[in-house]
């Protein structure tokens, strides 16, 4: 199949060592897809930067006329810019990438060729190792992947990257799916098609210091699990199911001491109403999260809002 454009989505916050130099990288396909007949076009969406990415994506726009920038108004989260960059993209391909250099654009050619010439749909990238990450975050994120696997009929590949290119048809999917509280990767999974999976060594940025601290990274792995399976409200049903169990157990015991004359232990009840308390507590606070996410939905805001575009 012939394709005519590619729009490169590239998401910044704070970037603006790296934007320089992840523009004279990718600008180094130019030849390949110049010879495909495909023009490229490169979309920075500015998610509330602080230092002067702006300036430098605008210090770009003046000598290639082929560069976009889309500037928010205030920080609003990668999947806002993400989305951002699928609206305002043009292309009848699509390409998401971040400017860290973490996703090689050498890549770029293998994943056209497979797109043009072996059909995908869709061709995503995986890290197949997590060099240079702290241990600690490593193990939890492929616990994050294990998890999703056992509780989410969607497929989250394991060391799957936001690095990937697309037929126009697999963005109008993804850009059919309205939810506010939005998870890409599991998104991605759900629309489906056919995806061939590239993978690739860990790259380390190439500038700058990353945005995703731990925390940050644990709140975006629960909003992954809420968006993409139900699971966990299942929990409080499984821990009434087993308390009742308990309690029944404990009578007895209870009983067959009192029967013997044995002591029963003045703080078994204090210590089995504190503990009920706290599965109580921890139950209503799943629900509570799910209904916060409802809420969010209900108010139908903007998922971001733009202070300047071009």
């Amino acid at each position: 199949m012939t394709y005519t454009k590619l729009s490169i989505i590239v998401p910044c916050y704070n970037e603006e060592e790296s934007v320089p130099l992840f523009y004279a990288e990718a600008i180094k396909q130019d030849a390949f897809f110049g010879s495909k007949g495909v023009e490229l076009e490169f979309i920075f969406v500015n998610d509330g930067s602080r230092d002067k990415t702006v300036e430098v994506v605008k210090s770009l726009r003046e000598k290639d006329e082929r560069v976009h920038l889309i500037s928010f108004s205030r920080n609003f989260g990668k999947e806002a810019a993400i989305l951002a960059g699928f609206e305002k993209a043009s292309g009848d391909l699509v390409v998401l990438m971040d400017a860290d250099l973490q996703d090689p654009p050498a890549l770029l050619p293998q994943m056209y060729t497979h797109i043009a010439e072996d059909g995908y749909d869709s061709v995503g990238s995986r890290r197949v190792t997590r060099s240079g990450e702290p241990p600690i975050r490593s193990w939890f994120a492929r616990r994050f992947y294990g998890l999703m696997r056992k509780i989410s009929t969607t497929e989250i590949v394991d060391g799957a990257r936001d690095y990937r290119m697309m037929t126009r048809k697999v963005v109008d999917a993804i850009l059919s799916m309205k939810e506010y509280n939005r998870f890409s990767k599991g998104i991605f999974g759900w629309v489906g098609f056919k995806t061939k999976w590239l993978e690739y060594e860990n790259i380390n940025r190439v500038a700058g210091e990353t945005k995703w601290s731990f925390w940050k990274l644990f709140l975006y792995s629960l909003d992954g699990i809420m968006a993409f399976s139900t699971a966990p409200l299942a929990i409080p049903l499984v821990m009434g199911i087993l308390f009742c169990i308990a309690a029944f157990a404990l009578l007895v015991i209870i009983i067959v001491r009192a029967c013997l004359s044995l002591t029963v232990g003045v703080l078994i009840l204090p210590c089995i109403i504190a503990f009920v308390g706290g599965v109580i507590l921890g139950c209503m606070g799943i629900v509570a999260m799910y209904l916060g996410k409802l809420y969010l939905e209900s108010k139908d805001r903007p998922k971001y809002l733009i202070d300047e575009e071009f």
